[in-house]
């Protein structure tokens, strides 16, 4: 039997896995941005989005420099990285917000919800977002 500690050891050890984590936080960051810009600023579902992809994405950024690819973080030009981060993230961004303006168009409820929509959405960035993490903006050393 393996303990505990050791089966949170080697999931630890797992990039995607800390990346989800990250993600997932990021998700809940997302949302609860979401439902403030739409509560309190009077825009509509779909102008709300973007000030809740700021946050988010800025959040997630920094999750994933210090957990997910802390081996691979810059360590000056935080704002360099941060940019490239953001733009190598539109890609899965971009398929974020198509995800989720379809559903909120043409979705039956309960899943035209903003905060469901934004479930789905979050799940497609999440695969496109890693792959451009790894790849492109927390490459490893040559």
């Amino acid at each position: 039997m393996t303990s505990l500690a050791e089966r949170a050891r080697r999931i630890h050890e797992i990039r995607f896995l800390r990346f989800a984590f990250i993600g997932t936080c990021g998700f809940v960051v997302n949302e609860l941005a979401l439902w403030l810009t739409i509560a309190f600023t009077g825009v509509n579902k779909y102008v709300a989005w973007f000030p809740a992809f700021a946050v988010a994405v800025t959040f997630t950024w920094w999750g994933n420099r210090t957990l997910t690819f802390r081996d691979r973080a810059a360590s000056t030009g935080l704002l360099r990285e941060w940019a490239v981060f953001v733009i190598g993230n539109s890609l899965g961004a971009t398929a974020n917000f198509l995800v989720y303006t379809t559903m909120l168009r043409f979705a039956p409820q309960p899943f035209g919800n903003p905060l469901l929509a934004l479930v789905a959405a979050t799940l497609v960035g999440l695969v496109f977002n890693f792959v451009v993490s790894a790849r492109f903006i927390f490459r490893a050393a040559k």
